[in-house]
C-alpha cells in the first residue's frame, strides 16, 4: 500500500511519473486523510507530506490529519515542476496561483498540480 511518504520523496526526487502513479493508488484505496499517522521522517520529506495531505484534503472535502498543522514551511521555496526553474512564465503562474496548502509551505506548483487525483 501506497504511503504518504513515498509519494513526498518521489516528488522531491522529480519523479514526477512516479508520484502521479503513487498518488492515484494512495487515493483509489479512499483513504480517511484525518487518519494518516504522521511520516516517521524529518523535512523536506514531512513537508511536503504535510501539504499534499492539506491539498488531497481540500479537494476531496475532508479533514487533514492535525499533525499537519504544526509542521512549518520549506527553508528553501521549491517548484514541484523541474521546468519552472527555467520556463519564467510557468514559474510565475505556480508561485502566483500554487493551490493554498502548497504555497503556505514554499512550495510552488500550478493550480491544478495532481487535480487528476
Amino acid at each position: 500500500m501506497t504511503t504518504i511518504e513515498q509519494i513526498a520523496e518521489a516528488i522531491l526526487r522529480d519523479d514526477n511519473l512516479s508520484a502521479r502513479a503513487l498518488v492515484q493508488e494512495f487515493l483509489r484505496n479512499q483513504p480517511v486523510l484525518a487518519e494518516i499517522p504522521r511520516p516517521e521522517t524529518d523535512n523536506p520529506t514531512l513537508v511536503v507530506a504535510a501539504a499534499l495531505l492539506e491539498l488531497f484534503a481540500l479537494r476531496t472535502q475532508q479533514s487533514a490529519p492535525a499533525w499537519t498543522r504544526q509542521v512549518g514551511p520549506m527553508e528553501q521555496p521549491r517548484y514541484l515542476l523541474k521546468s519552472a526553474t527555467h520556463m519564467r512564465r510557468l514559474r510565475d503562474l505556480c508561485r502566483d496561483a500554487a493551490p493554498e496548502p502548497l504555497r503556505r509551505r514554499h512550495l510552488y506548483a500550478p493550480p491544478d498540480y495532481l487535480a487528476f487525483a
